[in-house]
């Protein structure tokens, strides 16, 4: 019996220091979870980072959620619009705390955005707008601006009444419609704009459409490209054509395209600071996040490269 009556005491005390060992609330190992369960995720759906400017964004914004203690997760869209609508809808089943869209389309995209207004997930765009959904901060440069920039300076290089012609971006893009409506400004008062293709922000397309119309436009003094990837590629048909002296103005300021201004091979550039940009959203959605008030409209400056 005495046997028994020690061989339960044991039993009980060694239940008991069991119990002792487990991480009682507030332990070290419960703070470690909740320091997890703090940290903001941002999601971030991008057009494409097959164009170095958008590569630039995403590094601004990966740069910029370290600094501030952020998880971001980056997603191309490939220029997709079914992919990037698709896209958002798995950030907003990881129930991410902000989604930030650089629109691949600004009126499709709008679905997206409608998505992460019903599931109560804050959206950022970033350079170019949504048409549909509550957007609740928009950080770009004033793509209109810009585009009256370029046309200001495609006057000053190739003088009033001049031809000239317009290699578009994607069509549906506000950039693009932007871009296109500022120089537009200008150029219908000074210029004369003989034709206007899209390229779809490609500098493949760009070498392909400049190509064509240098065999029907031979008079032309000036190209003003929505984007420097266009512009790049309208560069190699120009030179291989023995133009190079052609006036050709671009618009981001990729590391290429200041590459060819400073080579005097590229007119100019209207620069749009990509790392800022993503560096902006990135501060804005810290601000969300933490209820503090925020501007709906986050401007940044734009300046031309020559």
């Amino acid at each position: 019996m005495k046997k028994m009556k020690m061989f339960l005491m044991l039993l009980i005390g060694l239940i008991v220091m069991s119990a002792c060992s487990l991480d009682a609330p507030g332990s070290e190992s419960d703070e470690s979870s909740t320091d997890s369960d703090d940290t903001m995720t941002i999601g971030f759906s991008i057009s494409t980072l097959n164009n170095p400017f958008f590569v630039t964004l995403a590094e601004g914004a990966e740069a910029q959620a370290e600094a501030r203690g952020a998880s971001i997760r980056v997603i191309d869209a490939e220029d997709d619009v079914s992919k990037q609508i698709n896209d958002v809808e798995d950030l907003i089943q990881q129930d991410v705390d902000i989604i930030m869209i650089n629109p691949t389309d600004s009126a499709s995209v709008g679905t997206a955005v409608e998505s992460a207004n019903q599931a109560g997930i804050p959206v950022i765009t970033v350079d170019r707008v949504s048409e549909g959904g509550d957007v609740a901060v928009h950080v770009a440069s004033d793509n209109v601006e810009g585009g009256k920039l370029a046309g200001e300076l495609m006057v000053e290089l190739v003088g009033e009444g001049s031809q000239v012609a317009e290699l578009e971006g994607i069509p549906g893009s506000s950039a693009a419609r932007e871009r296109g409506e500022g120089f537009n400004t200008v150029a219908d008062e000074q210029l004369d704009v003989v034709t206007k293709q899209t390229a779809n922000f490609n500098r493949a397309e760009g070498l392909t459409v400049m190509e064509n119309i240098l065999q029907s436009e031979s008079d032309i003094k000036g190209v003003f490209a929505h984007n420097d990837e266009m512009a790049l590629g309208a560069i190699e048909a120009a030179e291989a054509a023995g133009l190079s002296d052609l006036v050709i103005i671009g618009f981001d300021a990729t590391d290429d395209a200041v590459k060819a201004v400073e080579e005097g091979r590229l007119s100019g550039t209207i620069a749009q600071r990509p790392l800022l940009i993503g560096q902006e959203a990135i501060d804005a959605a810290v601000a969300l996040s933490n209820d503090e008030e925020v501007e709906a409209f986050i401007p940044v400056a734009l300046e031309v490269v020559r």
